[in-house]
């Protein structure tokens, strides 16, 4: 992982996290926080999964998506509660970053869902 990719997603963090405040999401309650990870081999992104599952996540079930040129994709989500806490989703992207660089799979950022004050 280059000092540069992280620091982009580090960005992406404070950014996901200050636009979700600013919509009014409660930031005093844990949100489930779901990491996103694809890759083209599905035995390999399983690898990842199982790493990303002994590092605290809760790992869904990978599933496979066709994409606009017809090729296949496999992806899975590794999701933790948290609260929106830039410290804290920076440092699950730390660990998550590096599990991916580690299986050659693609770490693709994260998502959750608003929750009203």
């Amino acid at each position: 992982m280059s000092t540069e990719e992280q620091a982009e997603w580090f960005e992406f963090n404070q950014e996901t996290v200050e636009a979700l405040i600013e919509d009014g999401s409660d930031s005093t309650k844990p949100h489930t926080i779901e990491y996103h990870f694809a890759g083209d081999d599905f035995d390999v992104l399983e690898k990842a999964a199982v790493d990303a599952f002994k590092a605290g996540f809760e790992v869904g079930d990978a599933e496979e998506l066709m994409l606009d040129d017809g090729g296949t994709i496999f992806c899975f989500d590794a999701v933790v509660e948290r609260l929106l806490d830039v410290d804290l989703i920076n440092a699950d992207t730390v660990k998550l970053l590096a599990i991916a660089q580690k299986q050659n799979v693609q770490f693709d950022g994260w998502g959750t869902y608003f929750i009203e004050s």
